[in-house]
């Protein structure tokens, strides 16, 4: 077996895949193309079997085992879609299958993974340490281990959405893929290089797990010290050898997306395309909401997953908001005399702000002893509104901070 993943390989793990995955749709975003300033469309995995593309790449590996193999069982580890992937790729050809997740792998992941039948283990705080334990289980049971991304037949599965990409986008110009150890950016890559060389390919990882950039730079696989961010279906901390290589060879550019940018990258698709996706599936777009005229177009962003605790989707849609200056955080002297404090809400009310929350300070060294320090949120419809509404209070004599 050749580490090098052909346009072959991809086309014959389409075959394979027939029945079992589906063709996601491709929807033209028209928010994002009038930013970007030419078409874009998104590539909707988010709605694949399981929630993400990681169906594509489990099924494949798992089917090409032998039946020796398949009778020993699988073990992988996930922090999620890989393991559900896993799962039912494992429940589908009827093997037994155990999945090693993070601690705090997101529940909806946790329970539809033990839902297609799978047993879950939690070890560790990062997928390098549930995929020691299942390097372990491995040699200790006999069962084969299905490595999340760095295996030819998970890069080939992975791949057979470039393939899509190019059937459904003809005339795109720039595929935007979410990343993290680089099985899908990999298999995406050789599959549209192969056929179109003149597209542009992006990889985009979270900053606080972006893996690539100094691995490219050291020309090997280099791993991080540590990783933060909610982006939990990205946070992988070193590539692959064969993702690594694939990456080098047919991927124009890696960009890095903040925390922030993600969240609002995924409170956008909420509100415009009512697309509901995970933080890491909304790193494409995140890459365009930060960069909108860097992207030739038409250009394609890829939703890679959309499975969500809703607790952290609550959680994200706020810090989303508050990016967006949807939420105003102020800090406002006002003179310590009955109807102070009514005649500033009179002037937030005024200017069309709604507010959520307020608190007094009294005690401080920047007050005098006529002043009180209102600490105030307000809901408003973003930084121009934010901006305006602050201009007002200052034309009105209160000293305003954020």
């Amino acid at each position: 077996m050749t580490d090098q993943v052909t346009l072959a390989d991809i086309v014959a793990a389409r075959e394979l895949l027939d029945d079992v995955t589906v063709t996601t749709p491709m929807e033209e975003s028209r928010w994002l193309s009038a930013l970007v300033g030419g078409p874009v469309m998104l590539k909707c995995e988010n709605l694949q079997r399981t929630g993400s593309f990681k169906a594509r790449g489990a099924y494949v590996r798992i089917a090409r085992l032998s039946a020796e193999e398949r009778a020993k069982g699988v073990v992988a580890a996930s922090a999620g879609n890989h393991a559900q992937g896993v799962a039912l790729a494992a429940a589908t050809l009827g093997i037994a299958s155990t999945v090693f997740m993070p601690e705090g792998a997101p529940i909806p992941k946790e329970k539809a993974t033990r839902g297609y039948g799978a047993d879950v283990v939690f070890h560790g705080r990062y997928l390098e340490d549930s995929l020691a334990a299942a390097r372990a289980f491995a040699e200790e049971t006999g069962a084969i281990l299905i490595h999340p991304f760095d295996h030819v037949d998970i890069v080939a599965g992975q791949g057979t959405l470039g393939l899509e990409v190019l059937e459904q986008a003809p005339d795109v110009r720039t595929v935007l893929v979410p990343t993290g150890g680089g099985g899908l950016l990999a298999g995406v890559a050789i599959a549209i290089k192969t056929l179109r060389p003149d597209v542009r390919v992006v990889g985009v990882q979270a900053e606080g797990a972006a893996a690539f950039p100094g691995s490219l730079a050291a020309g090997e696989p280099v791993a991080l010290e540590s990783m933060t961010t909610m982006a939990d279906g990205i946070a992988v901390g070193c590539p692959g050898d064969i993702t690594f290589d694939a990456v080098r060879e047919h991927v124009d550019e890696i960009v890095t997306v903040s925390e922030e940018s993600l969240s609002r990258a995924l409170l956008a698709l909420v509100e415009r395309a009512k697309q509901v996706v995970e933080p890491a599936g909304a790193a494409a777009v995140a890459a365009m909401l930060d960069n909108p005229r860097n992207f030739e177009t038409p250009a394609v962003a890829v939703l890679s997953g959309g499975n969500i605790d809703p607790l952290l989707l609550s959680k994200v849609i706020r810090h989303g908001l508050a990016a967006a200056g949807r939420y105003l955080y102020l800090r406002v002297n006002i003179p310590d005399v009955p109807g102070g404090l009514a005649s500033l809400l009179g002037e937030v009310g005024a200017e069309g702000a709604n507010v959520l929350e307020v608190a007094h300070e009294r005690i401080s060294p920047s007050l005098t002893l006529n002043e009180v320090e209102v600490r105030i949120q307000l809901e408003t419809r973003g930084d121009p509104h934010a901006q305006h509404l602050m201009e007002r209070l200052r034309e009105r004599g209160y000293r305003v901070d954020t």
